[in-house]
């Protein structure tokens, strides 16, 4: 076991390698843990000194909100049609929710795959919960994502749980490909596309939330779509630490040639729509409490939404979105969305003993009966030549 960490820190600098090829801007990636933690608490200090009024955080908020944009070329992605052709796989009925395995293309011959999870009896107008994920194998088959989506369709949520580029269904390119970052943000636009075309979608409810790397992805189509009305990013907000995947440090969006910023600003970006920050005692969000918690509280003070600002910290907990984590984020999103709480059971917290663990074959979207479409893009090199950014 003592040879593959150094072979796993080998693949990831050959990646990152990789990626600033395609990016030709080596010296502005901001990789993992790009400062110590003592340098990150004096870099808040500075970011601080340089706005003291509404006016002038959001002079600072358009350069960070450009520079994710323009970093990860978000603004040379393809026009594309709104009207979707959603394909669905296989539904499951559980108690209060249905399960649908879906896809649809996120740009011509490239597919969003996932699941849609919905209420059993939906009102004419719900709220909508886009839910990425980290960096875990075959996530989107485990039982804590299972549970989260199935207790936010139970209270009356659309939920979209979607996969990470080159996981479980979404295998079209390798998570390492240069520009997994565009991608995936891309995907949680063109999902939050897809859920505004529907009639039965409310587009002043509508929440995402995940956790790792599903946290990067929350804070970043958070800070440039105001679509999103609330935001719940798990373990993942910190000072110090940038994202230590492709997809998340692997294009230049925290640094350009005129300005440096990090996870906390992007994150200020959501300000004043309501956010919580959910931190744990093992990794790097350990000092929320007291570095990048009070940072965001002086932005959202700035709007008078110090209300809407919140940061639940588990000390003694690990990096996951474990059973308090969940409790959390749901009594935080029934309150924002207005979703009905008392629709989960309750016995001295949360019952979720009502969700039906699906197995992996009943949650999967492609399969030898239903394969990807014939006209899917096969490979890094034709995504990347589709979208001319080879």
């Amino acid at each position: 076991m003592k040879t593959l960490k150094p072979l796993r820190n080998l693949l990831m600098l050959l990646i990152l390698g990789v990626a600033s090829q395609v990016n030709g801007q080596e010296n502005l990636l901001c990789r993992g843990s790009y400062w110590t933690e003592d340098q990150a608490n004096l870099m808040m200090k500075k970011f601080a000194s340089t706005w003291d009024s509404r006016e002038s955080w959001e002079k600072r908020a358009n350069i960070i909100r450009n520079g994710i944009i323009e970093g990860m070329k978000f603004d040379q992605m393809p026009k594309v049609s709104n009207e979707f052709k959603l394909i669905i796989n296989g539904i499951n009925k559980g108690d209060g929710y249905v399960v649908e395995n879906v896809a649809f293309e996120s740009f011509p011959g490239f597919y969003v795959t996932g699941n849609i999870y919905r209420p059993l009896n939906p009102g004419k107008k719900n709220a909508a919960i886009l839910t990425p994920h980290g960096h875990w194998n075959n996530r989107r088959f485990m039982a804590e994502y299972q549970a989260r989506c199935a207790c936010f369709a139970r209270m009356g949520a659309i939920v979209f749980a979607y996969d990470m580029v080159g996981y479980t269904d979404s295998r079209q390119v390798t998570h390492d490909i240069p520009i997994a970052l565009l991608l995936q943000t891309w995907n949680s636009k063109r999902i939050l596309d897809y859920l505004l075309s529907r009639p039965d979608v409310d587009p002043e409810r509508i929440g995402i939330t995940g956790e790792s790397g599903g946290g990067t992805q929350t804070i970043m189509i958070t800070a440039i779509d105001p679509r999103i009305k609330v935001s719940v990013p798990v373990v993942m907000v910190s000072a110090h630490f940038f994202g230590g995947c492709t997809c998340e440090s692997g294009m230049p969006v925290h640094k350009s040639d005129h300005h440096q910023t990090n996870n906390v600003e992007i994150a200020g970006l959501c300000a004043p729509r309501p956010m919580l920050l959910i931190s744990d005692g093992s990794d790097w969000t350990r000092n929320t409490p007291r570095i990048e918690y009070p940072y965001l509280q002086k932005i959202y003070a700035l709007y008078n939404a110090e209300h809407n600002i919140e940061n639940v910290h588990f000390a003694a907990e690990v990096h996951d979105y474990g059973y308090n984590k969940r409790s959390v984020a749901y009594t935080f999103l029934a309150y924002h969305l207005k979703l009905n709480l008392s629709k989960l059971p309750y016995k001295n917290g949360f019952d979720e003993s009502f969700i039906t663990q699906l197995k992996e074959d009943d949650l999967r979207v492609f399969t030898r009966d239903h394969p990807i479409p014939a006209n899917a893009l096969k490979g890094n090199d034709e995504v990347l030549k589709y979208l001319k950014l080879k």
